[in-house]
């Protein structure tokens, strides 16, 4: 038994219509299409009663939805996970490497070399992710987004509010966005005089990591450039070391950072659903209470100095006294830029606003699995650059040396942003990781960018800008916000589908344009 349901002024028969076959209950809804197609059915829910079971099925109002979900369905069934992704490039290089008339000697030696090349860098980008979330999860930080909360005045200005907090936090830290906008959307969820599409304000605090993040102080391949004792030898001779002011602090970047700000907040509300239509936290079948775990009660003596602030005020003493003298014996720029020093901040921070150790190190506990990703994938990005840089073929050269000369021989100076800019994006879908990507792609991108001429601080700004573009649709880094809000990957996605429609050719030529207006600066050698 098929029932048609639409609002008073939907033009579908509400009797009671008899079907017997899905092929019916299809053209149905194909009815219902035609109708929409001639603005008559805004908006229309199909009850179906199977052997007297009823099931609802909600029809979608954007076709653009629809079709990114019928996507993110594929892709959940059909993707395996990442680390596999990472394992199988792993293997396509190496025989690579073979059929180039590498020996197979030379290559487990460079696999096994490689392997743990990335050690300091793998801590660092996880300590990135548990820094964010210790700080995101303080209590102070909870209280500040109670009152952030209180701020919209309906349900669409909501979901614009969280993209533009979103986006402003990942700035600072990609891993403090994605818990610190979760928390936001939650909130919001709360006050029920705001008839907020639940799934809406989620894609909208993914955001900051689907769009800006790697233009802020996060981002992990300017972070590596200005680095030189993370950065691998092999990238380091092809690179140099280039700062902060050539990459994410350049006036360009700047601009590309404010199209993509105001943008995204454009398309966050007109594509957030109006108070009719809308699924709050409770359609979706999530209780958006949210209450930071109680401290358990001392049990014994020696868990006193867990529950005093004593070791806390003394340890961010030192902290701020080591603070002080990296900010004022070295330009706050080349200071904040040593991944080390950011790093520090944030855990310190983090430290301070939780108070108590045993609140901090519950929150560390909740952060650590979160980091599971970086820590198990990276050394496979350390064994990949490995293969593709040192072991030499039968004619003596390696396999990023044969990749950059075929790039040379299709790209010029004034077609680098765009070809490089789609590669980078088409990649980072396979291999979702800002930093370990870069591993990969650097040693021929930027030898490309040498032999062309072209500005290797931007270069890395059109890796940065292009790779976060598959981000949008990639559940990979969706996973510590999908836990704060207790939904599904493909709840998400129909709406960062649309912002992927619109930032992909807006990002290709800003960053043509933008980089018409740069000269080339040889490496600079640390």
């Amino acid at each position: 038994m098929v029932y048609a349901n639409g609002p008073p002024d939907n033009p579908l028969d509400h009797s009671l219509i008899q079907q017997n076959t899905v092929t019916k209950i299809r053209r149905l809804i194909y009815c219902w299409h035609l109708s929409r197609r001639a603005g008559q059915a805004p908006k229309t829910t199909i009850n179906i009663k199977i052997r007297g079971t009823p099931v609802a099925v909600d029809i979608e109002d954007s076709r653009s939805a629809r079709f990114a979900l019928r996507c993110s369905s594929f892709a959940e069934r059909w993707f395996p996970d990442s680390w596999v992704f990472a394992a199988l490039a792993v293997i396509i290089v190496a025989l690579a490497t073979l059929a180039m008339g590498a020996k197979p000697t030379d290559a487990a030696m460079a696999f096994g070399d490689g392997f743990w090349s990335l050690i300091p860098f793998t801590m660092q980008m996880a300590f990135v992710v548990i820094g964010g979330y210790v700080v995101a999860s303080s209590p102070p930080a909870v209280k500040l987004i109670d009152r952030l909360a209180r701020i919209p005045k309906n349900g669409r200005s909501a979901v614009a509010w969280v993209a533009l907090i979103s986006m402003v936090a990942s700035l600072l830290n990609w891993g403090l966005s994605l818990v610190f906008g979760g928390l936001l959307v939650r909130a919001l969820a709360r006050r029920t005089d705001l008839k907020m599409d639940y799934r809406a304000a989620g894609a909208a605090a993914y955001l900051g990591l689907g769009a800006v993040w790697a233009l802020g102080l996060s981002s992990s391949a300017a972070q590596l450039q200005a680095n030189p004792a993370s950065l691998p030898p092999s990238i380091l001779s092809i690179t140099g070391v280039i700062p902060f002011t050539q990459t994410i602090f350049l006036w360009q970047s700047g601009v590309m950072l404010l199209a993509l700000i105001v943008i995204s907040i454009i398309i966050a509300y007109a594509t957030a659903p109006g108070p009719n239509s809308a699924r709050d936290a409770k359609a979706c079948g999530i209780d958006p209470a949210f209450n930071l775990p109680p401290l358990q009660p001392r049990t014994r003596p020696g868990e006193w100095l867990e529950h005093s602030p004593l070791l806390i005020i003394l340890l961010v003493l030192l902290a701020a006294g080591w603070l002080f003298h990296e900010f004022s014996t070295k330009p706050a720029i080349t200071a904040i830029s040593g991944l080390n020093t950011y790093n520090f901040l944030f855990i310190m921070l983090g430290a301070l606003l939780h108070w108590r150790p045993r609140s901090f190190l519950d929150a560390v506990s909740r952060a650590v699995p979160t980091t599971t990703g970086v820590l198990i994938q990276f050394p496979l990005y350390g064994s990949i650059a490995a293969l593709m840089t040192t072991v030499k073929g039968s004619d003596a050269q390696t396999l990023a040396h044969h990749i950059s000369t075929f790039f040379v021989s299709i790209a010029s100076h004034d077609t680098y942003a765009l070809l490089m800019g789609v590669y980078s994006a088409i990649l980072g879908f396979f291999i979702p990781s800002g930093g370990g990507k870069w591993i990969i792609e650097a040693p021929y991108v930027m030898q490309v960018a040498n032999d062309l001429n072209y500005h290797l601080g931007w270069a890395v700004q059109i890796y940065n800008a292009a790779e976060a573009l598959p981000n949008l649709i990639n559940p990979f880094y969706m996973l510590p916000l999908l836990g704060v809000l207790g939904l599904k990957a493909r709840d998400l996605i129909g709406f960062s589908f649309v912002q992927l429609l619109v930032h992909t050719p807006l990002v290709l030529v800003l960053l043509w344009a933008l980089g018409t207006t740069l000269s080339y600066l040889p490496p600079v050698m640390p």
